[in-house]
């Protein structure tokens, strides 16, 4: 790789709009304040394109390399692994040159009898029993090197439903939380999302199906420092393709009306937007045979933004979402900004993406620590 690129005529997405055109310095595959060595370096120039951080996807399920070249070829650099059967395979990508930076949890924490041992194939180990085995399912993923903690959390007034008891919730978070591990809680039903916040999670992925967050309990998430990955492009897909026919037959034992519709999630976002909790973008990208929708790796981050924007973000706050939120969120301290001394993940796209979040798609070239990969 060429050690300085100069990237000329670029307007430059700075966090809360885009700037005039000017003139950005890479070198040695972090960006620059000046122009480091310019008479050897290589010249893009943008023709007034605009020039993003690398979008981060925080949350996917990564089995081929092939899963992540399509996150790099819509100028997805950085992408958080939320579950895997096989932490030595995925582990054996993160080890190839010119891909996106993966981040894992390994195996999450679920209920004994749970789906993700009885019918997803993950290890008995990963069925936490007790509070005392808490503390033993997360020093195994500790021993790992897991950059975070997934726990499953389960509606228990779901028939047939294996749920993690809440003192059992809570150990896991308390064990994560002395060793400096993020908990990453899924939760699909408003009852779900309360044990999670109950628990003291960090960070809640889906957003409810069942009805919307309303104003207090946002407002009290947000009041934690909580944060959402409601993955938008997952919940519409899963009540697209299980929608009420499979809810009836899970609720009517116990004479509810199944009201699980998409736009509960996607009021959801909007009552989060209101209280001001902090929002991430993820997609639940997957290639699992088993599962209801699988939203396709790369691209459907962009199908995400738009949806977080059809919810009332800003295209702005939709951006942020995939750069300067979830880098913070997950101590990415190196990206997920353009600013001297960050890590050059960067994406230049044609059109206005802060007016039209659209244009996140019309994606020109890719860099990963300032070597061109798309």
């Amino acid at each position: 790789m060429t050690a300085t690129t100069v990237f000329t005529n670029v307007r430059v997405f700075d966090g809360t709009g885009v700037t005039d055109p000017r003139t950005v310095a890479v070198h040695d595959g972090l960006i620059t304040g000046d122009v480091v060595g310019a008479a050897n370096a290589e010249t893009v120039a943008g023709n007034a394109r605009v020039l993003l951080p690398g979008l981060i996807d925080s949350h996917v399920h990564i089995d081929t390399r092939s899963d992540l070249e399509q996150c790099i070829r819509a100028g997805v650099t950085t992408v958080l692994d939320m579950a895997t059967r096989d932490l030595a395979a995925l582990d054996s990508l993160r080890a190839l040159a010119g891909l996106p930076t993966v981040l894992r949890a390994g195996m999450p924490a679920s209920a004994p009898g749970g789906t993700h041992t009885k019918k997803m194939g993950f290890a008995g180990s990963s069925a936490v029993t007790s509070e005392p085995d808490a503390a033993r399912f997360v020093a195994d993923r500790a021993q790992e090197g897991v950059d975070y903690i997934k726990v499953i959390v389960e509606d228990p007034r779901m028939p047939g439903t294996a749920a993690l008891p809440a003192p059992i919730l809570a150990a896991i978070v308390t064990a994560a939380h002395t060793r400096g591990l993020l908990v990453v809680a899924h939760a699909v039903t408003s009852a779900a999302l309360r044990l999670a916040d109950d628990a003291g999670v960090d960070v809640i992925t889906h957003a409810p199906l069942n009805r919307d967050l309303n104003a207090d309990e946002a407002a009290a998430l947000a009041a934690r420092g909580s944060v959402l990955v409601p993955t938008l492009t997952m919940m519409r897909g899963v009540s697209a393709a299980v929608g009420r026919k499979l809810m009836f037959r899970l609720l009517r034992r116990l004479r509810v009306a199944p009201p699980v519709e998409y736009a509960h999630a996607r009021g959801s976002v909007t009552a989060a937007r209101a209280a001001g909790l902090t929002i991430v973008a993820g997609t639940d990208a997957n290639n699992e045979p088993g599962a209801p929708f699988s939203p396709r790796h790369g691209t459907s981050l962009a199908d995400e933004l738009g949806l977080l924007v059809d919810a009332g973000l800003t295209p702005t706050e939709a951006i942020r979402s995939a750069t300067a939120l979830p880098a913070r969120t997950f101590g990415l301290n190196d990206r997920g900004v353009i600013a001297a001394g960050r890590r050059a993940d960067l994406l230049l796209v044609d059109g206005e993406p802060t007016v039209d979040i659209g244009a996140i798609r019309n994606v020109r070239a890719v860099w990963i620590a300032g070597a061109r990969v798309a």
